[in-house]
């Protein structure tokens, strides 16, 4: 089967899940621009090469040291509850292979991104720039704190399981602004969490639907 129809399919299996949870998800559908990066993005480029044929099924895989890729219709989901502007600005807490990193920089105006895997990272970063994908910034560091030097962010989206919300992320949401993260226990039940911080910095929870993610490394400083 050609890319352009594996990619196809893969779309089909995002607007079929997104049918299957709308009443979990609180949508129908996902925002268009969204959906064009999904399409737009070659996901296949992010995969280790033996995986390649599996690019676009609907489940994650591993791209080493431990990390997974998202399965698609997770990444499209996390993606459009951040709702984002051309011109934000967005925190992305767990590069991994870059291809969320990858996804936001086809949407906003500017991505930092950080992961604690130095490999991962610099590999992540030679690929990003040898594909085009010139307005992510990356850094190796603990995600759990943030990158406050950029800060306020008008959007966060975390990519790996967290024990609980880090204060220090919500710290670093602008009013207005909206966090994405799974929560939840090592290898157990997660939730994918929308957290809003209203214009007076009131914080509002929204519990989206369960997922399953490899841990949050939080490496003490």
């Amino acid at each position: 089967m050609s890319l352009e129809r594996l990619r196809q399919r893969m779309i089909a299996d995002i607007e079929s899940e997104v049918a299957y949870t709308r009443r979990m998800i609180g949508r129908d559908h996902l925002d268009p621009r969204v959906m064009d990066a999904m399409r737009q993005v070659p996901r296949e480029e992010f995969v280790p090469p033996n995986l390649r044929h599996a690019a676009f099924d609907n489940g994650p895989l591993p791209v080493g040291y431990g990390q997974t890729i998202s399965q698609p219709y997770i990444v499209a989901l996390m993606t459009d509850l951040l709702e984002l502007a051309a011109a934000d600005k967005v925190l992305e807490i767990g590069t991994g292979c870059g291809y969320q990193s990858a996804i936001l920089s086809t949407l906003c105006g500017q991505v930092y991104s950080m992961d604690v895997v130095p490999q991962l990272s610099q590999a992540t970063q030679l690929r990003l720039k040898e594909m085009g994908y010139t307005n992510v910034e990356l850094k190796v560091a603990n995600g759990y704190h943030g990158w406050p030097e950029h800060a306020p962010y008008d959007g966060i989206i975390v990519t790996a399981a967290a024990d609980q919300i880090p204060p220090e992320l919500v710290e670093q949401l602008k009013p207005g602004g909206r966090l994405v993260i799974p929560v939840g226990q090592p290898y157990s039940y997660q939730e994918l969490l929308l957290v809003n911080k209203d214009n007076e910095g009131e914080i509002h929870k929204q519990h989206i639907i369960g997922v399953a993610f490899v841990p949050m490394v939080h490496k003490p400083d």
